[in-house]
C-alpha cells in the first residue's frame, strides 16, 4: 500500500522529505505535486525503478520519454549538449516555471535514457520537487498522471490519486489540490522555440 505523506509547500517537514529521499534511493516510486499537475517520479539512476515507471505507463522503457526534473539549471550540462548563450538566457527567463524544454542530449545520460537524442528538462516552480531534488543530490525522472475520465484529463485530488495508485507506488505526497493543466512543451533543438504542446506556460 502506498504511504500518504502530507507535505505542504509553506512548511515542508524535513523528516517526511527525508522519507521520500530514502524511498527514491531504495528504488521506490513516488507521486508528487508540481506547479502544474501531480506526477509520478523515481530515481533516474535506478534502472529497476525506471522499468517499473515504464510498466506503470504501459510502455517499454526504451520507448519512454520521461522528463528530468531539476531544481535549477546547474544540472543542464550533465544531460545536454552545450547550448548557446541566447538559449540559456531564454531558459533562465522561463524557469522555474510550467514548461518542459526539449534539448539535445549528450552521451552521459543515465542508463535508462541511453540512445535518446533529446531530453525533456523541467524545473517546476514548486518548493517540494525542488527540495526533493536538492536533498537527493540529483534530478528525478518524471511523467504525468493522466486520468481515465473523458472530461477531466488530469486528477487534481491527491486522495483520489492515492486510491487509484495505492498498490502501484510507494509514496503519495499530499500537498493539497493540484492543477489540471500540464506543462507547455517547447522544443529548443533547432535554436528557436517551437511549441509542441500548449499547456499552462505561456511563451
Amino acid at each position: 500500500m502506498a504511504k500518504i505523506l502530507k507535505i505542504y509547500p509553506d512548511n515542508p517537514q524535513e523528516n517526511l522529505v527525508n522519507e521520500v529521499i530514502k524511498t527514491l534511493n531504495n528504488g521506490g516510486l513516488i507521486i508528487y505535486p508540481s506547479d502544474t499537475i501531480y506526477a509520478l517520479g523515481c530515481n533516474i539512476f535506478d534502472i529497476k525503478a525506471m522499468e517499473k515507471l515504464a510498466q506503470l505507463k504501459k510502455m517499454k522503457l526504451e520507448k519512454s520519454k520521461f522528463s528530468i526534473i531539476c531544481n535549477d539549471l546547474s544540472h543542464l550540462s550533465d544531460f545536454t549538449r552545450p547550448i548557446d548563450t541566447s538559449i540559456f538566457r531564454f531558459l533562465k527567463s522561463h524557469l522555474p516555471g510550467p514548461f518542459t524544454f526539449i534539448l539535445e542530449a549528450n552521451k552521459n545520460l543515465p542508463l535508462a535514457y541511453k540512445g535518446h537524442k533529446t531530453i525533456g528538462i523541467r524545473v517546476p516552480d514548486h518548493p517540494i520537487p525542488q527540495l526533493i531534488v536538492e536533498k537527493l543530490g540529483h534530478p528525478i525522472a518524471s511523467t504525468s498522471i493522466k486520468d481515465d475520465d473523458e472530461i477531466i484529463e488530469y486528477s487534481t485530488d491527491p486522495e483520489l490519486i492515492a486510491e487509484k495508485y495505492d498498490h502501484l507506488v510507494d509514496i503519495v505526497i499530499d500537498s493539497g489540490y493540484g492543477d489540471n493543466v500540464a506543462s507547455t512543451i517547447v522544443d529548443l533543438t533547432s535554436g528557436e522555440p517551437e511549441i509542441i504542446r500548449q499547456g499552462k506556460g505561456i511563451i
